[in-house]
């Protein structure tokens, strides 16, 4: 049987201009539509911090108003002590009677009268006990999920090495957590035009050196351009008409958690800049302690190499 071509997941039927494969969040350029498989639970998981947050005070506010709403409904008159209170208005009494009952408060100044007031507050109780269960289970999976936090270079460089050159991108750990036995992978992505039709391939590139034992600064990750490359002799030009992409996969061992993460990105043709290099981007100060200056790790310098070619 016929060797299948190399492909890593992200298939060769797309022929269409793609935008970037790998969003620089690490997700895939991947939009779902169709059948709606809706995970509540791994949405407010994976979502960022201030969506979260706002969720959260989002539902315990409307929570709240409802109730209200339900107390007014009822009858004003049936919570005790809202007469004696100072606001004349009587969806704000009945609003932080909800707040208090809800949370399980329950400072004693307010209290339901009657069976219909009674059963809406227990209920209310119930829902704010389950509810706030609910935030904590979240609140203990967002904070005990093991995550990455790689901060990789804005764009990749073709720089001078050894006697030639070579393609490379740098990272460092965004986190103060160790990281240990890193590996990285990349793949070059091309789209092939033939006579038929068009296709993307994918290749393995080789690296000076695939994996380090622990990352406390950064790691510039190198592909030698050599006779075996297939970079080797290509121009500026020939990546734009190729629709190159350089798809990168970290992985690492988390030592806060003993757990294996992943981080991804890519590099599009157009953010590779030739004829650059990565200056250092950590020094020793005055106590002898190393200073890793993080804001500057896409920077770059000018470097001898304009052409593949030799």
């Amino acid at each position: 049987m016929k060797e299948a071509p190399f492909d890593p997941g992200f298939t060769q039927q797309l022929t269409s201009k793609l935008r970037r494969s790998i969003n620089p969040d690490g997700s895939f350029n991947v939009h779902r539509r169709g059948v709606r498989n809706v995970d509540v639970y791994k949405g407010l998981i994976n979502t960022s911090w201030p969506k979260f947050i706002c969720i959260v005070l989002a539902s315990f506010l409307v929570t709240n108003l409802v109730f209200a709403g339900i107390y007014l409904a009822v009858g004003i008159e049936h919570l005790k002590g809202t007469e004696m209170e100072s606001t004349p208005n009587p969806y704000a009494s009945a609003f932080f009677f909800s707040v208090h009952t809800l949370t399980t408060v329950g400072y004693g100044s307010v209290y339901p009268d009657g069976i219909a007031t009674n059963v809406v507050s227990s209920l209310e109780a119930m829902t704010g006990l389950l509810g706030f269960a609910l935030a904590t289970g979240l609140l203990y999976g967002r904070f005990s999920r093991p995550t990455a936090r790689i901060l990789f270079t804005k764009s990749m460089v073709v720089a001078p090495y050894q006697d030639g050159a070579a393609l490379m991108f740098r990272i460092a750990n965004l986190r103060s957590n160790v990281l240990m036995e890193i590996e990285a992978t990349m793949m070059l992505m091309t789209v092939e035009d033939t006579s038929a039709s068009a296709k993307r391939s994918y290749t393995l590139l080789s690296l000076e050196r695939h994996k380090i034992y622990f990352l406390p600064l950064t790691w510039t990750v190198v592909h030698p351009i050599d006779d075996a490359s297939p970079l080797r002799g290509k121009t500026p030009a020939d990546l734009a008409k190729m629709q190159a992409e350089v798809l990168i996969l970290i992985k690492a061992f988390d030592d806060t958690f003993s757990q294996t993460v992943h981080a991804r990105y890519s590099y599009p043709f157009d953010e590779i800049v030739w004829g650059a290099k990565f200056p250092q981007a950590f020094e020793v100060d005055p106590a002898g302690d190393v200073v890793l200056h993080l804001d500057h790790l896409s920077d770059t310098v000018p470097a001898g190499v304009q052409t593949l070619r030799t």
